[in-house]
Parts: C-alpha cells; sequence; structure tokens
C-alpha cells in the first residue's frame, strides 16, 4: 500500500509502483525515475526515525555515504525531504538477497560462501577507508545480482550513527540482534570497522552452517548468548568447511574487537587462506586429528557414490581418471622461459594433457613442456607467434604469426603456411580437419584446411555490424564456433555460436569473453572479473538450456582473454589472477617509467581515462556491476562521482572549457553513437553524432567546433578518421578515409595537426597532416611500427607506442611543415597492458603520464601457473552441490 501523501509528495520526480519491502528503519518502493526513465528503488524512512534524525543531519551525513564508490556497494542516486519523508533512491537490483538465497538453499556451497564474503569484505573495506561503519550488515543487505553481491543501506548508518543518544532515548537501535557485536549489543559509543567484521563474521557462518552462531526466541535471549558464549565450530556441523575458513570466520567472532581482525580486507585475505595461521579459542579444542580422518573417511565415501551418479551424465570421466583424486600444484616452467601475459591467448594443452604449448620469451617462441620433464623446450622459427593452437590428434600446433596461419609439428620443424590476413587473437581447430580463424581487420570469421590451400569467409563482416572477434573455440563435429563479440578493446563483449550448417550466428550470453564446449552437453565460460561458469548447452537447437554455476575463481584475465587450458584428459592449467593485478587501474607514470597509483581507491576494472584540460579532473569509462560509465574523479582528492547511467559508454573526450564530456555510447548493431553531457549532470545526455557505422573514439577540437571521430566501416573493416561539428550540420567531413585502417586520432592543443595510426605501409605507424585541409599530405612519425600518439599539453612533442612497446617521444619543430627531427625512447609500456586500437594514456601539464594499468605493474611476480589434476571430478563434485 502506497500512502497517498507519499505519492504526491514525490509526483514530480518518482512515481510509486508498488511496494518491494518494510525494515526496521525503511520501506522500500519500486518506482519509475522520471528524468532518466528507470526503474529505481526508493526507501523511505519510518516516521519516528526521521524524527530522531532530522532533515539536516539526515541530508548533510548523506553526502559521505553518497560519495561511496564501489564494485559491490549499491550506488546512491538521490536523497532529499519531501513533505517531511526523508528518503534516498538506489538502483533497483532484479536479482535476490542472500537472505532469499539462504532460505531457498539453507547452506551455501562453500566455494559461494567464501566468494561472496569476500565480496562483501571488499565493499566495507572500501567504506570503512572512507571513515562509514555499515552497523546493520545481514543477509537481508546484501543482494545478488548476477551472483555477484552489493551491500545496500549504507544511506542511513552515517545519520543514525551520529543520532545515538537520541536514538537510545527513543528505545531505537540500529542492528540486528543475531548479527550485532558484543559492543554494539551493549550500547558503546564508539563503534568501529571491527563490528562490521564481526557481523560479516555471522553471515558467513550463517551461508555455511544454515544458521547464525547465536539464535534464540527474543533478542533479548540472543543477546546474551552472544556476549556470554562461544560459537560452535563449523567443522562439527559441516565437516567439508576447510580449517583455514573455520579458523578466519571464528576469529571474526571474537567477543573483544581487538583480538578480531583489524580490517575486513585482512578477513577477506585469511577466508582466502592468504592471512597465515589464526589461533582462536574454538581452534584450540582437541580432536583435530580425529576430525581430518573422519572428513577423509566423509569424502571418499562421497566421492564414490558421486562416481556412480555421474558416470551417465559425464562422458568425460573415463577409465581410472574418474577415480583419481582431485591435485592442484603450481608448475615450474624452469629458468629460461616465462609465460608471456597477453591480450591474446597464450597458451595450448594437448587433448591427452601431456603437453603445453606457450608463448614463453620476449621473441615470441612457442615452448613446449612434456609432462614429467622439468623444462619445456624452444620450437625454433616460431617467432612472434600468437593464440598456439593444438590439432585434434595433437601431432601439430596452428599459430599466428606476422597476418599468417601457420602450422608447426608439437615436435619442432619447420613451420608451413596455411593461410594470410588473420590476427592472432585466437584459432578454432575443428575435428573435421579445417581451422576457423579472426580475419585481419578482426571483423569477419575465416576457415581454411589444415593441408592448406584457399580460404572462405563463414561470418562476413556485416553480420556484426562492426564488432570484433576474438577467441573462436570449436564444437564438436565441427557443428558450429564459438566466439567473443566486443567492441574496440572489448569493452563491452558477448558470446556468441556460429551454426556451421546454416551460417546463421547468435548471441548466447552477454558480457562473457570466452567459452569452451565440454562433453556431453555443457559450456564452460568466462566473466571478465576471471569467475568460471558452467551451464547446460543444448548441441543440437546450439542453445543454453539453463543456469551458469560458478566453479572456478581467480582466473587472471588480461582485457578480454582468460589465461586458462584444459584438455579432454581432465587435465587444467591457469594463470592465477594476482592480488592487486587489475589490468584497468588509472596510475601515474614519470618519465623515467615509475608507476603509482593516482589514488588508492581508484582500484578497479577501467576501460579508458582522458584528463580535463586544466589537468585537474580525470574522466575514466568504469566496469562495475551497473555496467560500463563514465565517471568523474578529481586527481588528488574527493570521490568517483558516476556521470551516465546507460551501462554502455566509454571513451570519454572533454570539451576544451571542461564543462562537458563526449563519449561513445554502444547503442545497438550499429555500436557506436557520440553523446556529451555536462560535467556537472544537469541537461541530461545530449546525441552529438548519429552515423551510418559504428564509432568507436571521440575526441574534441581546441576551438569546441568539432568532434573528430573514429569509425569503422560494415563492408570492409578498415577504420576511418572523420570530423562532425559540435552544433549544427553533423554531416561527416573526410579527415583520413582509404582503403587502409586508420585509428586513434589525436588533434594537436593549437587545432593544425591531426596524428592518427594507418597500416597503409603493411603495419601500425603513427602519421600527421593538416586537420580539416583536405587532401594536404602526410608525415609518417614512426619507423618502427606506432599506435596511440598523444600530444603533450604544449604541442611541442608527440608520444606514441612503438612495436616494442616503448614509449617515444618526438619533438616537434616549428615552422610551416610538420618535422619530428628525432625520436627518444622513454620507457617501456608493456607491463602497463597496452592496447592497440585506440589511446590507452594521457599526458598531465608537467609532462608525467596517465596510464591504465596493474597497480603491482614493474614489481608484480612471474606470472604463476596453476594445474589441476583430474579437473572434471571436482567440477562434477561442484555441480552436485
Amino acid at each position: 500500500m502506497i500512502p497517498d501523501r507519499l505519492a504526491a509528495a514525490l509526483a514530480d520526480r518518482y512515481q510509486l509502483q508498488r511496494e518491494l519491502g518494510q525494515g526496521g528503519m525503511a520501506t522500500v518502493y519500486l518506482a519509475r525515475d522520471l528524468r532518466h526513465d528507470r526503474q529505481v528503488a526508493v526507501k523511505v524512512l519510518r516516521p519516528e526515525l526521521a524524527a530522531v534524525i532530522g532533515a539536516d543531519r539526515f541530508l548533510s551525513e548523506i553526502k559521505t555515504t553518497a560519495n561511496l564508490q564501489h564494485p559491490h556497494i549499491l550506488p546512491l542516486f538521490d536523497s532529499g525531504v519531501a513533505d517531511s519523508f526523508l528518503y534516498y533512491v538506489m538502483p533497483y537490483v532484479e536479482g535476490v538477497s542472500l537472505r532469499d538465497r539462504i532460505n531457498r538453499e539453507h547452506q551455501l556451497p562453500v566455494d559461494d560462501a567464501v566468494r561472496i564474503a569476500r565480496e562483501v569484505a571488499g565493499a566495507l573495506d572500501s567504506a570503512h577507508r572512507h571513515g562509514v561503519i555499515h552497523r546493520d550488515i545481514k543477509p537481508e543487505n546484501i543482494l545478488l545480482h548476477d551472483g555477484s553481491a552489493l551491500v545496500a543501506d549504507f544511506g542511513i548508518a552515517l545519520a543514525v550513527s551520529t543520532a545515538g543518544t537520541r536514538m537510545t532515548e527513543t528505545g531505537m537501535s540500529l542492528g540486528t540482534p543475531h548479527y550485532m557485536s558484543p559492543e554494539q549489543a551493549m550500547g558503546e559509543r564508539e563503534i568501529t570497522a571491527r563490528s562490521d567484521v564481526y557481523a560479516l563474521g555471522c553471515v558467513t557462518y550463517e551461508m555455511l552452517a544454515g544458521e547464525p552462531p547465536f539464535t534464540g526466541p527474543t533478542a533479548q535471549a540472543i543477546i546474551a548468548r552472544v556476549m556470554t558464549e562461544e560459537p560452535r565450530r563449523l567443522s562439527i556441523q559441516r565437516r567439508s568447511v576447510p580449517p583455514e575458513v573455520e579458523g578466519a570466520v571464528l576469529h571474526a567472532l571474537e567477543k573483544l574487537p581487538a583480538d578480531r581482525f583489524a580490517s575486513a580486507a585482512q578477513f577477506a585475505d585469511a577466508l582466502s587462506g592468504r592471512g597465515g595461521t589464526i589461533v582462536t579459542r574454538a581452534h584450540r579444542q582437541p580432536a583435530t586429528r580425529d576430525r581430518a580422518a573422519n572428513r577423509r573417511a566423509m569424502l571418499a565415501t562421497a566421492g564414490a557414490a558421486l562416481l556412480l551418479l555421474g558416470l551417465g551424465a559425464w562422458g568425460w570421466l573415463r577409465g581410472r581418471a574418474a577415480e583419481a583424486p582431485v591435485e592442484r600444484r603450481y608448475v615450474s616452467l624452469g629458468d629460461s622461459a616465462q609465460v608471456q601475459a597477453a591480450i591474446w591467448p597464450v597458451m595450448t594443452l594437448s587433448p591427452d594433457g601431456s603437453r603445453l604449448a606457450f608463448v614463453g620469451d620476449t621473441a615470441g617462441r612457442i615452448w613446449v613442456k612434456e609432462r614429467g620433464s622439468l623444462d619445456p623446450v624452444p620450437l625454433a622459427g616460431t617467432e612472434r607467434a600468437r593464440s598456439p593452437q593444438f590439432s585434434p590428434d595433437g601431432q601439430w600446433i596452428a599459430y599466428e604469426s606476422g597476418g599468417e596461419i601457420r602450422k608447426v609439428r608439437s615436435g619442432g620443424g619447420a613451420s608451413t603456411v596455411l593461410a594470410d590476413s588473420a590476427f592472432g587473437f585466437g584459432i578454432a581447430w575443428l575435428d573435421d580437419g579445417t581451422l576457423v580463424y579472426p580475419s585481419g581487420s578482426l571483423l569477419e570469421l575465416r576457415r581454411v584446411s589444415a593441408d592448406g590451400g584457399p580460404s572462405t569467409t563463414v561470418l562476413p563482416e556485416a553480420v556484426l555490424h562492426g564488432l570484433g572477434i576474438e577467441s573462436p573455440t570449436p564444437l564438436p563435429g565441427a557443428r558450429g564456433v564459438l566466439f567473443n563479440a566486443c567492441t574496440s578493446g572489448c569493452a563491452t563483449s558477448g558470446l556468441h555460436v556460429l551454426d556451421l550448417r546454416t551460417m546463421k550466428d547468435k548471441l548466447l550470453l552477454r558480457d562473457i569473453v570466452t567459452a569452451w564446449y565440454l562433453r556431453p552437453g555443457r559450456l564452460l565460460y568466462a566473466r571478465r572479473d576471471g569467475t568460471l561458469l558452467v551451464a547446460p548447452f543444448d548441441l543440437k537447437t546450439l542453445s543454453l538450456t539453463g543456469p551458469g554455476v560458478p566453479v572456478l575463481q581467480d582466473v587472471a584475465v588480461l582485457t578480454a582473454v582468460p589465461q586458462l587450458v584444459w584438455s579432454e584428459s581432465g587435465r587444467l592449467i591457469y594463470v592465477i589472477a594476482q592480488a592487486g593485478s587489475h589490468l584497468g587501474t588509472p596510475l601515474r607514470v614519470g618519465r623515467d617509467g615509475v608507476a603509482s597509483l593516482v589514488d588508492s581507491s581508484m582500484v578497479g576494472d577501467f576501460n579508458s581515462l582522458a584528463l580535463s584540460p586544466d589537468g585537474s579532473r580525470l574522466a575514466v569509462s568504469f566496469h562495475t556491476p551497473a555496467g560500463l560509465n563514465i565517471w568523474i574523479k578529481q586527481l588528488d582528492r574527493g570521490p568517483m562521482t558516476r556521470l551516465t547511467f546507460s551501462g554502455r559508454d566509454r571513451r570519454p573526450a572533454w570539451s576544451p572549457d571542461g564543462r562537458q564530456v563526449a563519449f561513445v555510447r554502444d547503442s545497438g548493431p550499429a555500436v557506436g553513437d557520440v553523446y556529451a553531457r555536462n560535467v556537472d549532470g544537469s541537461g541530461g545526455d545530449r546525441l552529438m553524432a548519429h552515423l551510418d557505422r559504428p564509432v568507436q573514439e571521440v575526441t574534441w577540437s581546441g576551438d569546441g567546433r568539432w568532434l573528430v571521430l573514429r569509425t569503422e566501416t560494415s563492408t570492409r573493416g578498415a577504420g576511418d578518421i572523420v570530423a562532425v561539428r559540435a552544433t549544427g550540420d553533423s554531416t561527416p567531413v573526410p579527415m583520413a578515409v582509404s582503403q587502409f585502417a586508420e585509428l586513434s586520432p589525436a588533434l594537436s592543443p593549437d587545432g593544425r595537426w591531426l596524428a592518427y595510426v594507418s597500416d597503409e605501409a603493411g603495419r601500425a605507424e603513427v602519421y600527421v597532416r593538416p586537420f580539416a585541409a583536405g587532401d594536404a599530405g602526410r608525415w609518417q612519425v614512426s619507423n618502427d611500427g606506432g599506435s596511440s600518439p598523444v600530444w603533450s599539453r604544449d604541442g611541442r612533442e608527440l608520444y606514441f607506442i612503438n612495436w616494442a612497446g616503448e614509449v617515444m617521444a618526438g619533438e616537434v619543430a616549428a615552422g610551416p611543415t610538420f618535422t619530428v627531427p628525432a625520436l627518444q625512447p622513454l620507457f617501456s609500456a608493456t607491463r602497463f597492458g597496452p592496447q592497440i586500437y585506440h589511446q590507452v594514456f594521457d599526458v598531465t601539464r608537467d609532462g608525467r603520464f596517465i596510464f591504465l594499468g596493474s597497480p603491482s605493474a614493474g614489481t608484480a611476480r612471474a606470472p604463476q601457473l596453476v594445474e589441476v589434476d583430474n579437473w572434471f571430478g571436482d567440477l562434477k563434485t561442484r555441480l552436485a552441490r
């Protein structure tokens, strides 16, 4: 029931539709945001709570919580006072709460419980570092959207905490008895982050045990147990809980705050076994050896039962391999080779699992490591290899090098050219003796015989409307090919399947980067966060027939390529994601290559960036559970502020006066329209350019009169650079248009010169031509490959990245024509994960660089490979849960 007075008070902004639920502090309504035409959740505080807090305190304190930005914190859209009602507005999340899932499943799989707890811990740690304590962590306040946790109700935590005395006087208390820390239950005035750690420990305990650590018929009875009793050990109630998880949870539940983890981040590390050995009072109890023996016996019995149940359903479990235990170990590659992490596939396993092939040195050679041998061996003549792929019989390895598809015997020998005009973003070797691969433009799929000969197009460029193709993998019986179709740099992506019988393509899932077929009737697919899921798949209709189940986490993903391989034998090898190794984190880099974080709060999955004209603010496109949107951040202070809300926005570009940001929106099949929005959020989105072909990049001219766009044609896959007027006539004017690919437009600060990338010389090089001067010639700047040209703020230098990944600086000579007398290498940018399709850095006024890269760049250890034997047995056990 919606109160008429409330509906009338909010009618100018929100159309209340129905009540979603009530809690101790507020009532939640589903509403339509009239200004932005979207569904939202409006939380209205209970009248007695509103009276206690007061409108001024509520509006003042909620400003702090409104600035909390984290992938696992439900953001705050709006707040205010309407006819004495205090309210705040959040996204409407279509999903369930953790409470709903616990009610349905009673106990969650251990891996799911640990993952959710770690995600919530990450959200709490971010809030705590901004001085905000939640005070009411419970399953009802943890929403699950596409399986990921979102912590809600930070909106009233700070406001309620500042009204503590008056809350006590009215008999109201923030917190729920089952999850209240002892100090909170006792009414302590000073509540710290350790109280939230305790509450999260209670929630994690309940996910694993099926009930909170302390229960009772009344709130008073529960609090009495909280104060006087110890929680029962998890291993007594559920023997599958690992010791490190039990130790972490019980440590979080210590009575004294000083005895708990100092931060939520420490709790998250301990749950993953990275916090060292934790000894609690519960762990000092005897019978550890008996428990371990019982656990082994139980696992053996359960494993035998699962084996009998699964023989018919899981055809890959054959012979004695199904009876073998699951074993995990790190893989050593010796001193001579190392997996070269890259934005294309770098590893492959032979079908029998006996040989691992990988790109193993800076020359790009393929190395092969035989199972049981200590050191891998390089294959001569395979330099600059990308995307190695074993043949179905394991005798050959296909790969791309120099734009050619080649094959070489897995034991070495001369390589054979199979096809040209290819790009090394994956090769699918089908069991009918053909190979399917992305073309040189990445906009079509081609097919060639493993014996060589002419290649044919199986998916034309026009079908995907300019989306790039990556990571093709085969379906059995040459039935079809799975692949990732994504925008430039894979800012947004989707899992597709091509039916090789009908030559029809269809989208299976959004925001999935790679998928593989598992016999019989399953798909294994990866998200960009390094989580792998398995879902049932009908090979006849090429359709998913059920939801995905998470089966593996912490796989390294570079751009949109998971660093993982597996074989039909049940052997799996993957690169484990390192802590803090996000490739999309803004870094400040000196001319000597030394990198540091721009801001410690800006760690996550950022996609592209642009500095404001005065150098004080950074516009970024940022992946969160709400999608890919544009955010604004003061460089040295203050929070990130969300600017756009479509979930499909990327490639920000500032107007010369710093008041607007233009960006590309993936609006539909045509991939890109250009919009702009005032930086202060006023005025809404304005369509600036809509072309008959995809738009991938945008930049603004120095006088504000022109937008320069990089487009892609749907007929030949080459990029073109055109300009459209920022106001008035939006007819595109050609700037750099040819039969070749032109990318990465960059205008000099004085507006005279347009720098860009072209492959007219046979590979990508940087060129400069006069801007808006028609066919007035051009000058080649780079001489060893080039990408991502960026001007210094005074226009005296032009920077770019050469083929070897070095940042080059060219001093621009003054004069009527453009000349660069000399080029100077500055530092290697390979560790920042540069891409070749758009600008990946910007330059500050003092000559430093802002890159998107890993916070641990330059200090991270070598990629660590994890090997799992009998992985299918582990997979079956997880799915049986």
